[in-house]
């Protein structure tokens, strides 16, 4: 009786089964068509980082070896962050946006360190893992899918090939065992490939991340600050930066010692009762006025703003020319909002509060308090440190609506202001300088708070309004008695003893 052969070792015969033509092509679409498939089809995994709805899945691989994360800002283009490199075809994928305020600000204040990066950290990569392993089951249906259809080619080849040599038929257990070999090696490499790139992935990708300690250095968003520009200015205690109402629009325009009118100070309508005068008085020092009307953080403040015809240099980097610089006020915001939408949408609307108003408020929100983050970085490293006072924006409306005050109801034919309109406007201005108040917090500044009177409030005393009405070219703006209050409320923070800038910043707000 004939002896029988030995059985093969099993790992032999899959070694030799890997280096079978049809493998090999099996192992090869695997890499190059099933991995980019598998990365595209995984859906991203959502996270809450910073505050923020994070996206985390992975981009679709560029024929490289190696190259950067990336990440997608909704309503914006897509960008690579080249903090982030990674080697492999596993290339994460963030998407963010809209942004959101958090409920302190935090996040979007700067590229400062802040409470919670490691917690970040840890969830972003949390979040990268999961999308893996869900990737992971996608690679092996990929090598299942694969092997199937590897197989059936490879059986209808075997029957091509029977009947060109007159055979009967092709018996399946001479195609059982490759098939079954194939398929145990396509399913063990793409763990491998896959195991490997993500190994590869997640070190570069924490490694990237460790250096991450808020959204600002998560998006990359540029923190260049403005340069000096202009002559240099003596001779002045303070200077005064902001929008219309830190430069008065509507007052006497501004003249110099010679009567004559600076160009600028008329483009930006600088008046002789502004912020920057009255404080002048108030003080007895010299003060500068670089407000400038329709200023806002980005065209105004840390960038040139075109205004009437003319193109302004930025504030900021007029107040560096500064010399001998002690304290600093700015008032920002309403401009950075365009607060003058919602105002007409509410007089022009029978209701207001609607989710595409809200949202839009949400978005442009979100965007100041990362402006500010920036701007307020800026004054916080300006020469000589001086300090800075923030004055927050007064609410022009009062508590309790007056139907027959001719402010309430606004142009002829519009429905006007009613309490629900004045309760969302002014819960609105209240979250605007929670975005002011929490930012200066964090770096030590001043605030003030002016108390105007509100329009259609009761005139106790008898004396001229606090406010421009919308009989005026100029509504809401503060008028001479209103400009006096909000430089009386900045002279009071300047003599209050300075705040101690090594406390620990707030973790709450509004």
């Amino acid at each position: 009786m004939a002896a029988r052969p030995a059985p093969r070792s099993r790992p032999r015969t899959l070694l030799r089964e890997a280096r079978s033509p049809a493998t090999l092509l099996l192992l090869a679409l695997i890499a190059v068509v099933g991995v980019p498939l598998v990365i595209v089809l995984t859906p991203e995994n959502h996270v809450a980082v910073f505050g923020q709805d994070v996206g985390v899945g992975a981009r679709v691989p560029p024929l490289s070896l190696s190259g950067p994360a990336q990440i997608a800002q909704i309503g914006n283009a897509e960008f690579d962050l080249t903090g982030v490199q990674v080697w492999g075809p596993i290339r994460p994928r963030l998407s963010i946006g809209p942004l959101t305020r958090p409920a302190d600000n935090s996040p979007l204040l700067g590229p400062h360190t802040v409470d919670g990066a490691d917690t970040a950290v840890r969830t972003l990569g949390e979040g990268f893992a999961t999308w893996y392993l869900w990737g992971a089951a996608g690679i092996v249906l990929v090598a299942l899918l694969g092997s199937a259809l590897t197989a059936t080619a490879r059986l209808l080849l075997a029957m091509h090939r029977a009947r060109s040599r007159g055979r009967r038929g092709v018996h399946w257990d001479d195609l059982a065992g490759p098939i079954g070999r194939m398929t145990v090696v396509a399913v063990t490499a793409s763990v491998l490939l896959w195991a490997g790139a993500g190994v590869a992935a997640l070190h570069g990708t924490l490694t990237g991340l460790g250096r991450v300690t808020s959204l600002t250095d998560l998006v990359g968003a540029a923190t260049i600050t403005p340069s000096p520009v202009g002559p240099p200015v003596t001779g002045v205690a303070g200077a005064v930066i902001g929008d219309s109402r830190a430069a008065r629009v509507g007052g006497p325009v501004l003249r110099g010692d010679d009567g004559t009118v600076d160009p600028d100070d008329r483009a930006c309508d600088r008046s002789t009762d502004s912020t920057a005068a009255q404080l002048g008085q108030l003080r007895g020092e010299g003060v500068v006025n670089l407000a400038c009307a329709g200023a806002s953080v980005t065209a105004g403040l840390r960038g040139p703003q075109l205004r009437a015809g003319r193109t302004i240099d930025p504030q900021v980097g007029r107040l560096k020319q500064v010399r001998g610089l002690q304290w600093v006020v700015v008032a920002i915001g309403p401009n950075d909002l365009a607060w003058q939408d919602f105002l007409l949408y509410c007089y022009g609307l029978a209701t207001c509060d609607d989710r595409l108003s809200d949202g839009e408020f949400e978005a442009r929100l979100a965007t100041f308090a990362r402006d500010v983050g920036a701007l307020f970085g800026d004054l916080d490293a300006l020469p000589g440190r001086p300090r800075v006072v923030v004055a927050l924006s007064y609410d022009p409306f009062p508590a309790r609506v007056d139907p027959g005050c001719p402010d309430m109801r606004g142009p002829a034919g519009a429905p006007g202001l009613d309490q629900e309109k004045i309760d969302l406007l002014a819960e609105r201005n209240r979250r605007l300088n929670d975005v002011l108040s929490d930012g200066a917090a964090r770096v030590g500044f001043d605030t003030a708070a002016p108390h105007l009177t509100p329009l259609c409030a009761p005139d106790r005393a008898r004396t001229a309004p606090d406010l421009m009405g919308l009989d005026t070219p100029d509504p809401f703006h503060p008028t001479a008695i209103g400009s006096l209050r909000m430089a009386a409320a900045v002279a009071a923070a300047l003599a209050s003893p300075r705040p101690d800038t090594t406390a620990a910043p707030p973790t709450g707000g509004g």
